[in-house]
């Protein structure tokens, strides 16, 4: 087992849902679970955007919550493209990957996860706050997706479209 694991953290749980103001009113109020800061993302604020390694526009609400140790990240797919939907529409609402941090960097972990033959990204582009995103399908290997992340040592979040509870 001598060898660098790939992963070193995992950043933030994300999970698909088909209607993100329920779902994020219910882990507030009923779960405690909240505050969160819900971000709307189009191909008009978000660039490069790839679905299954082509370039293509997708549309999403994307709700945050840091909680439980580790960040909380809701889903609800706006457009009929992309894995967000086709997950939706094959699985129902449920846990669709898992953002994964390496000491690596965002290029090294792709280099090292090429090297295993891993090297299409099902989803991927570049928020308005300039942070890359990409997802690699892992299920063969660990039973799921993963997300890597860039962010610039600058990166400064979009602003929400809206938040829960209000303040």
């Amino acid at each position: 087992m001598g060898q660098k694991p790939l992963f070193d953290k995992i950043a933030q749980v994300s999970i698909v849902v088909d209607d993100i103001r329920a779902y994020i009113r219910r882990y507030n109020d009923e779960y405690g679970i909240g505050p969160w800061k819900v971000l709307h993302f189009t191909p008009e604020n978000t660039r490069d955007m790839v679905v299954a390694g082509q370039p293509e526009g997708f549309a999403m609400y994307l709700g945050l919550c840091d909680s439980l140790n580790i960040q909380l990240e809701l889903i609800q797919p706006l457009s009929e493209n992309g894995d967000y939907a086709e997950f939706l529409k094959k699985h129902g609402p449920g846990i669709h990957h898992i953002c994964l941090g390496s000491a690596d960097g965002y290029e090294g972990i792709q280099g090292r996860l090429a090297e295993r033959g891993c090297v299409d990204t099902l989803l991927g582009g570049m928020d308005s706050g300039g942070m890359a995103f990409a997802y690699v399908d892992l299920t063969k290997e660990l039973g799921f997706i993963a997300e890597l992340v860039d962010p610039p040592a600058d990166f400064v979040s979009p602003p929400p479209a809206f938040l829960y509870p209000e303040k």
